[in-house]
C-alpha cells in the first residue's frame, strides 16, 4: 500500500479587502485592539454575486493544473464548507458540475476550521484502500455572510477564501506520513450559529433575535484550543517518528496569532520555520490551511522533500493534524 500526498493546490479569494480601518466605520472597534487581540490587519470579502461554489471552482482549476491531473480524472470531490450555496444540494455537487468532473462520488463536510484536513484525511483513505486515485478536496467559506457587524468580537475576525488541494497516489518518499482527527461536542456550544437549522427554524423570531450569525465564547475557547493543537501535533509527530526540530514548516490553523505563538513555543519549534498569513486575511476557516500551503508552494517556501506539519482547531469543538513530507 503506498502512500498518498497532495499533489496540486489552487487560492482563489474575492478582490474586495476590508482593513481594519474601515471596520472602525461600522464597529466600536480600532485597529489597535483588533491587532493587539488577533493579529488581523485586513481580510477579504466576497461580493454580491460570488458563491462558494464559484470560487471554489477557480481555485479547483489552479490546484488541478498544478497536479497535471484533469476534471475527467477525479473519483472524488469533497468541499469542506460551513458556509454551503444552500441548504441542498451539497455545493460539491455545483462544483463537479462547474469543473466538467465525471459522476463521482461528491459530498460536503462541515468540521469548520479542521475541515480542510479532514477533508485530507478522508481522501487519503479513498486513495490508500484503491477505492480512488485521484480526489479533489476544498476549503471554502465566505464567512461574511454570517457575521454580525454589531459583535466585534467576531465581526472583525474573519474573511472570506477558498482553497483546494488535489490528492492522489505519492511516490515515496514523499507522501501524507500520519494523520488524526478529533471532534468533542461538549464545547459545541462555545462557537455556532443558533439558528437556520432544525433546532431553530428561520422565522421572524430568529431574524429579529439575531441568532443567524456566527456566536463565540473566545475566551474559553483560547485554552482548548492551544492544548488540542499542542497534543494533536505532537501525536501524528510520534506516530511518524519525527521529532519537531525536523520539521522543514509548520502551518497551524490561522485563527489568531497569539494562538499561533503559544502552540509553536510548546512545540519548540522556531519562530522562522512557522508560517503566518492572517494579518493580511484573516481566520478563513476550512480554507486557512490550503492558502497558507498554496503561498508557500508557489513563492518557494515549500521545497520537494520538506517536512511539513499542518494542524487545525474549529467548532464542535474539532482539531487534527497532517504531517507529509512534500
Amino acid at each position: 500500500m503506498g502512500l498518498a500526498g497532495i499533489l496540486g493546490t489552487g487560492v482563489a479569494l474575492p478582490e474586495k479587502v476590508v482593513t481594519n480601518a474601515d471596520l472602525e466605520k461600522v464597529v466600536d472597534t480600532t485597529d489597535q485592539w483588533i491587532t493587539e487581540r488577533t493579529g488581523i490587519k485586513e481580510r477579504r470579502q466576497a461580493g454580491p454575486d460570488e458563491k462558494t461554489s464559484t470560487l471554489s471552482i477557480q481555485a479547483a482549476r489552479k490546484a488541478l493544473e498544478m497536479a497535471g491531473v484533469t476534471p475527467q480524472q477525479l473519483d472524488l470531490i469533497i468541499c469542506s464548507t460551513i458556509s454551503p450555496d444552500m441548504p441542498l444540494p451539497a455545493t460539491a455537487a455545483f462544483i463537479q458540475r462547474g469543473l466538467g468532473a465525471p459522476a463521482c462520488c461528491a459530498f460536503d463536510l462541515a468540521a469548520a476550521c479542521s475541515g480542510f484536513l479532514f477533508g485530507v484525511t478522508v481522501a487519503e483513505q479513498f486513495i490508500k484502500t484503491g477505492k480512488a486515485r485521484y480526489a479533489l478536496v476544498i476549503g471554502a467559506e465566505i464567512l461574511s455572510r454570517y457575521l454580525d457587524y454589531q459583535d466585534r468580537a467576531t465581526c472583525v475576525i474573519f474573511g472570506d477564501g477558498v482553497a483546494a488541494g488535489v490528492v492522489g497516489p505519492a511516490t515515496e518518499p514523499s507522501g501524507i506520513l500520519a494523520c488524526e482527527m478529533h471532534t468533542d461536542g461538549a464545547f459545541a456550544d462555545q462557537l455556532y450559529i443558533p439558528a437556520g437549522g432544525t433546532a431553530r427554524p428561520a422565522s421572524c423570531e430568529t431574524v429579529r433575535a439575531r441568532e443567524h450569525y456566527i456566536k463565540m465564547r473566545g475566551n474559553e475557547l483560547f485554552k482548548v484550543a492551544v492544548r488540542s493543537l499542542e497534543d494533536v501535533s505532537r501525536h501524528v509527530l510520534e506516530q511518524a517518528k519525527v521529532c519537531s526540530d525536523q520539521l522543514n514548516l509548520f502551518i497551524p490553523h490561522q485563527a489568531n496569532q497569539r494562538i499561533t505563538d503559544a502552540v509553536r513555543q510548546r512545540l519548540g519549534v522556531s519562530p522562522d520555520k512557522v508560517y503566518s498569513n492572517i494579518s493580511r486575511v484573516g481566520n478563513t476557516s476550512s480554507a486557512s490551511i490550503p492558502i497558507c500551503l498554496d503561498e508557500c508552494i508557489r513563492s518557494g517556501r515549500i521545497q520537494k522533500g520538506d517536512l511539513v506539519l499542518m494542524s487545525s482547531f474549529g467548532a464542535g469543538v474539532t482539531w487534527g493534524a497532517v504531517l507529509m513530507r512534500w
